[in-house]
């Protein structure tokens, strides 16, 4: 039987061709783009791996979207800066939530204008960068329109019209698919862009950018890191739903993941992070060894925090394994009351893969940021590196389309 399934595997890649499809890394919640950081990267950071992707014979292109802004706009920010031309939130959204649809502000060239259904990409998520991606595949396969009753399309090119088969697949890491119990999301991740900014060494500088122009915030001439700072926690936008925090809730997840419909010609995969074991004589969970001081406080939060699931019953026990900032059960595949799972099953390397479902992997022993390559030791940073460039070369042996 197996010996069949590598023939069959064989077949397809013969038929098909491997494919040499753009990969594009999209950053999560507080993260910042290839420029705002010095040379310290998001991806790696003083490992820069967008130059070891690119080493290995990679196409990678780096997003910068907004760092605190809601999924919805960070999907569109997304799609102009790979096509090119003027952000448009739409016309609707914007009136909804008195924002500027067209911030003059965000304009782009395009990092790969040829994109199309000839020309897809991989998209690769970490964190809220995961549900970015989803949500990115949803604008474009449905048309919006300016008002409730569904008379007058958007007039945007990714609102308007339908655009299908432009990506690939979709890798969520560390992704809070259903969100996390850390409810104090942005006062307890805060400290981590902080401390990130003085290892980049760009305190004081005008790197670092909330991108929240939108919203009519911008950092005023040689104001203060934390005046900035201050201003952006601070802002009215943090009240509405047009806004991580509540995207990142268990209640703002599975909201999204009422209409965040999983499709039919794409490959999804879930990559789990760990950082915690079950503490002795307990169902809580602490943070085990290697895991980063910066980390700990917050892993053992989490480990003790009771979660739910859409249909509203509390769980206990499952919910206390974490990486630091998301439950690990959180991040194997979205769940909502409307349409109940995703379909998932644990990655094998001798199946055959297909399109429109999850494959989830675990890797143990590593946090939030070590999996990207940050606070890591050692053998968490070989881990790291280990696992994205096979991850890569599982990407690339994905048959064409």
């Amino acid at each position: 039987m197996r010996f069949s399934l590598y023939l069959i595997i064989i077949l397809l890649n013969f038929l098909f061709g491997i494919n040499n499809y753009p990969i594009v890394l999209v950053h999560g919640f507080m993260g910042w783009g290839e420029d705002e950081m010095g040379s310290y990267s998001y991806w790696g950071g003083k490992n820069n791996y967008v130059k070891m992707f690119e080493d290995k014979g990679y196409e990678v292109f780096e997003i910068s979207v907004g760092p605190v802004s809601s999924n919805y706009e960070r999907a569109i920010e997304m799609y102009y800066q790979l096509k090119g031309g003027q952000v448009d939130y739409g016309k609707r959204h914007s009136q909804k939530y008195k924002i500027i649809q067209k911030p003059l502000e965000k304009k782009y060239q395009g990092l790969y204008p040829e994109w199309s259904e000839d020309k897809p990409i991989h998209i690769i998520g970490h964190s809220m960068g995961g549900q970015t991606a989803r949500m990115l595949d949803h604008l474009l396969s449905q048309e919006l329109y300016e008002d409730q009753r569904g008379l007058i399309k958007e007039k945007s090119e990714l609102l308007g019209s339908t655009s299908k088969g432009y990506i690939r697949s979709i890798t969520a890491i560390s992704t809070p698919h259903n969100g996390t119990t850390l409810s104090e999301i942005v006062t307890k991740t805060i400290p981590f862009i902080q401390y990130f900014i003085g290892i980049a060494g760009v305190v004081g500088t005008d790197f670092y950018n909330f991108d929240l122009e939108q919203w009519s915030f911008k950092r005023n001439s040689k104001e203060s890191w934390s005046s900035y700072l201050y201003r952006m926690r601070n802002h009215n936008s943090w009240k509405t739903k047009n806004i991580s925090s509540w995207d990142l809730s268990l209640s703002g997840a599975e909201e999204l993941n009422s209409f965040l419909q999983i499709s039919s010609d794409i490959y999804y995969f879930s990559i789990i992070t760990s950082t915690t074991m079950k503490k002795e004589n307990s169902d809580f969970h602490i943070p085990v060894k290697g895991t980063s001081i910066i980390t700990r406080t917050r892993s053992k939060i989490i480990g003790s925090r009771n979660g739910y699931w859409p249909d509203g019953n509390m769980t206990t026990s499952e919910w206390y394994e974490n990486d630091g900032v998301v439950n690990s059960i959180s991040m194997k595949a979205p769940v909502s009351k409307s349409n109940g799972s995703d379909a998932s099953s644990k990655y094998d390397p001798n199946d055959l893969l297909i399109t429109g479902q999850w494959y989830w992997m675990k890797i143990p022993g590593m946090d939030h940021w070590n999996i990207i390559g940050h606070l890591a030791n050692k053998e968490r940073k070989e881990k790291s590196k280990s696992f994205f460039i096979s991850h890569l070369n599982r990407l690339s042996d994905l048959p064409s389309r």
